[in-house]
């Protein structure tokens, strides 16, 4: 598999990485295996995946388990990108940036990951009670320590800021680039991670640029849109209760028939390119975006895992990314 680089730390990884999250936590529970998901991991690193994005929230804290199992016989395959600074409550999500408390979760994280060393620990949402410099100078520290060798941050509390207080896309992630700049002035980021797909394009007019102009990695988050574009879901999917997608309003039988165009678009370009599927064309036109991108499928079946691997091979044509481009916005949102 072609190699990235990973930012300010200049560290290699596949181009296409793993998002273990689906594992353990936000999707059907009744389809999490253990075993099965050991075997995705495994499928993974044997195509040239390395990075594997994890979190200490994921779970809580099994998903760090589950890829511990792995590390403890692979560790030289794997980049281990994990996250922390959110706690996971009974009814809602909080953060937590202090100092002290990120000390210890990236101690508990080395524990349950079996080793002694975090390639990429990125700070799962800034605590808006704690300064980000204060949490960032304390992630800073574990640099320091050896413990951590390269420090990335997450606009992944979007959503949740959205559902909250209705602000745009725009606005959240204006203020990402704002505490971007600011940490950046503590310490180097070596990279962010965002959503952006196919149908999520929000990310090209702000945090992308960012990134490029100042060789930063960027690590597309939810590069096929939740399981839509792969084209396995259709209008009417039920998704059981604990299932994120059972709360999205893009996953509504009627905005999931409304958005078929932009599957159909990418159906029709895999047909041109043979044995090529529409997930595949949706992670290629990502590894479109610039060298710096490196798109994170997540899934916890092997035979996917390989399939997204897989894409790093395919090379869009300028007529496909003009297709592509020429969507329409996707109907639905968050709000």
């Amino acid at each position: 598999m072609e190699r990235r680089t990973v930012g300010a730390a200049a560290l290699g990884v596949g181009a296409i990485g793993l998002g273990c999250m689906p594992m353990s936590w936000g999707y059907t529970s009744s389809q999490r295996d253990g075993e099965s998901s050991v075997r995705a991991v495994h499928a993974a690193l044997d195509h040239g995946t390395t990075l594997l994005d994890t979190a200490d929230m994921y779970g809580p804290y099994t998903n760090e388990l589950l890829l511990g199992r792995v590390l403890r016989e692979r560790r030289a395959d794997v980049f281990v990108a994990t996250k922390g600074g959110l706690l996971a409550g009974e009814q809602h999500i909080v953060a937590n940036g202090r100092p002290g408390y990120v000390r210890r979760a990236c101690d508990a994280s080395l524990r349950r990951l079996q080793t002694d060393r975090i390639d990429l620990y990125q700070l799962h949402r800034p605590d808006p009670e704690v300064p980000v410099e204060e949490t960032w100078g304390a992630m800073a520290e574990l640099v320091a320590a050896g413990k951590v060798r390269a420090l990335g941050l997450c606009a992944m509390g979007a959503r949740a800021d959205r559902r909250a207080d209705r602000r745009t896309d725009a606005s959240i992630h204006a203020t990402t680039l704002r505490q971007l700049e600011r940490v950046q002035q503590v310490f180097p980021v070596s990279s962010v991670q965002a959503e952006l797909s196919v149908w999520s394009r929000e990310a090209l007019e702000t945090l992308l640029p960012w990134c490029e102009t100042r060789g930063v990695g960027f690590l597309a988050a939810m590069p096929l849109g939740n399981g839509f574009l792969t084209g396995t879901l259709t209008p009417g999917s039920g998704f059981e209760p604990d299932d994120v997608r059972a709360r999205h309003p893009r996953f509504t039988a009627e905005m999931m028939a409304a958005n078929q165009p932009i599957v159909a678009c990418l159906r029709r370009i895999a047909a041109r390119h043979g044995d090529v599927t529409p997930a595949q064309v949706a992670l290629a036109w990502l590894l479109a975006q610039g060298r710096h991108v490196v798109p994170v499928p997540g899934t916890k079946k092997a035979a996917w895992a390989v399939e997204n691997a897989r894409a790093a091979q395919l090379l869009l044509t300028v007529g496909d990314l003009a297709e592509i481009g020429a969507l329409p916005e996707a109907q639905g949102s968050w709000d």
